[in-house]
């Protein structure tokens, strides 16, 4: 007897308990490890992404420091330079105060030097107004004169006191 499209009862529990073999031994024999291995690879997925996402944070986390090293770097930066500038304009004001000392004390030795230049010239005018004095004395006791003869004399004396102060010179 055939049935319908060509089975007939044996054939098809025949075929059933094949068919229900077959699915309890790929159950057993195949799913089970097919969902292991695939149980398998979630979990390493899974523990990669979560490897991925702490990678990520420490990522941010050294990124965030090393912005605040850089930070630091600049304000420590700015901080050596503002004490450069300092310590430079302190050295040239010490600079400065010590080119003024220097420059006093300059000013004072010359000032010395000169005053003692100028007592010398005003002690040796002295000395040669005085040797004129002594010589125009001496002719003019020597000889009694009247005013002519009184000033040749006088000019006679200061001719010869030039012409002596040339000859130390």
């Amino acid at each position: 007897m055939e049935g319908f499209l060509g089975l007939t009862l044996p054939n098809f529990i025949g075929q059933l308990i094949n068919f229900l073999i077959l699915l309890g031994l790929l159950t057993f024999f195949g799913y089970k490890p097919i969902r292991k291995m695939l149980d398998e690879r979630s979990d390493r997925i899974k523990k990669s992404m979560e490897h991925v996402e702490a990678t990520k944070q420490e990522y941010e986390s050294a990124q965030v420091e090393v912005e605040k090293q850089i930070s630091k770097a600049r304000d420590e930066g700015k901080s050596i330079v503002g004490q450069s500038e300092m310590a430079g304009e302190r050295i040239k004001e010490e600079a400065r105060q010590e080119a003024r000392k220097e420059a006093h004390a300059i000013v004072e030795r010359t000032r010395q030097e000169l005053e003692r230049e100028r007592d010398k010239a005003i002690n040796e005018l002295r000395k040669e107004f005085v040797d004129t004095a002594i010589l125009a004395a001496e002719r003019i006791i020597s000889e009694t004169l009247d005013k002519e003869k009184h000033r040749s004399l006088i000019e006679k004396t200061l001719k010869e006191s030039a012409a002596l102060r040339r000859k130390e010179s």
